[in-house]
């Protein structure tokens, strides 16, 4: 029997834009297995960073159900969904969201210090992390003495050092060229396949969405279709 990681059930939530009311997710039904590697497709719009954001902990809906890890994440006060975070996911912001007064290392190895590893552990592994994602060398670089594709491989690299059950990433290949982007997604498929980490990843990069082992499409809000495997792109209408 397959074992699920995530379960959700009816996630609605509603913004207000002026006197309008909309729904950025409307009523998702949704199974991730543990070890799943899934990527959300879809227009700009579609929901896709609001279930990210959900599925993470950093917004709350209106209306539904979740569980990670049989964890109920609803039940959960804020300290408890910041510890939940803390030990079991990973996240790869659009923004990147690095530290900005810290050095490449120091980024990495800081979710590592809050875990409670000594400096000497979390600086040895931050480093093998950055050197993992193409970046040895750039080791004491802060973010504004780096370009928008090395601070979102650092963000990766920030990511995958604390070994989490869960990887969220929003657009990982945004600001990469093709080669750089097709080295992180072939390492992201490694772990997937090495060491079990789920990967569920937003994307509209046509190379991304042809890596997914379950592409979950999506529009308006709501999942479109679940496809595993084989999936086709040509028909995808993404941006």
């Amino acid at each position: 029997m397959a074992d699920a990681l995530i379960t959700a059930s009816g996630l609605t939530r509603y913004y207000e834009s002026g006197e309008l009311r909309v729904a950025a997710l409307d009523g998702v039904d949704l199974s991730i297995d543990r070890g799943a590697y899934v990527v959300l497709a879809g227009r700009s719009g579609s929901g896709k960073t609001t279930l990210l954001n959900m599925l993470g902990g950093l917004d709350r809906p209106d209306a539904g159900a979740l569980s990670i890890a049989g964890e109920d994440m609803l039940a959960m006060g804020a300290a408890a969904r910041a510890d939940f975070r803390l030990q079991h996911l990973g996240f790869v912001f659009q923004a990147y969201n690095l530290i900005r007064v810290l050095s490449a290392r120091e980024n990495v190895a800081y979710v590592l210090q809050l875990q409670g590893m000594n400096k000497k552990a979390r600086f040895e592994l931050a480093d093998r992390w950055l050197a993992e994602v193409g970046l040895k060398g750039f080791e004491h670089r802060r973010p504004d003495q780096m370009s928008g594709g090395q601070q979102q491989r650092v963000a990766v690299a920030r990511a995958l050092a604390a070994n989490p059950d869960l990887v969220l990433a929003d657009e990982p290949t945004a600001n990469l060229d093709s080669h750089t982007g097709e080295a992180l997604m072939d390492l992201m498929r490694r772990l997937n396949a090495e060491q079990g980490t789920t990967f569920v990843i937003a994307s509209h990069d046509p190379a991304v969405i042809a890596s997914a082992r379950t592409l979950i499409t999506m529009q308006d809000g709501q999942v479109e279709s679940v496809k595993t495997e084989s999936v086709k792109t040509e028909s995808l209408k993404t941006e």
